[in-house]
């Protein structure tokens, strides 16, 4: 069960880290093409699960722009913990969200379907 508290700092860092990666990372590649759909932070705010959807159609392609991520993650988290006053920025980790692309499916098949 997810607290109110958790909820906000949730939202909070969903809208940091998306300024971050779009303003502070613009010179990095294809930083338009990435979406934060969600943030999952630890109960001890220690650790935050980044939930991360991209404008590509290309699997190996997301993969190399996750790990990217990935790579950059202490220093994405270095940045935004400068816009946020929080006693611990908790360690990011970007995850694949796949939400989009399984609408998409249903909604090819159900297209098929009529």
């Amino acid at each position: 069960m997810t607290t109110r508290r958790i909820k906000r700092v949730n939202s909070l860092l969903r809208e940091v880290i998306s300024e971050t990666i779009r303003s502070d990372l613009k010179s990095q590649d294809q930083n338009e093409l990435i979406t934060i759909t969600d943030v999952e932070t630890s109960a001890d705010l220690r650790h935050a699960k980044v939930f991360v959807s991209f404008i590509e159609n290309d699997p190996k392609k997301k993969e190399e722009m996750l790990g990217k991520l990935n790579d950059k993650a202490k220093a994405i988290a270095a940045i935004s913990s400068k816009k946020v006053v929080m006693r611990y920025f908790p360690e990011l980790i970007f995850i694949l969200d796949t939400a989009l692309d399984n609408y998409m499916k249903i909604d090819t098949i159900l297209k098929n379907l009529k």
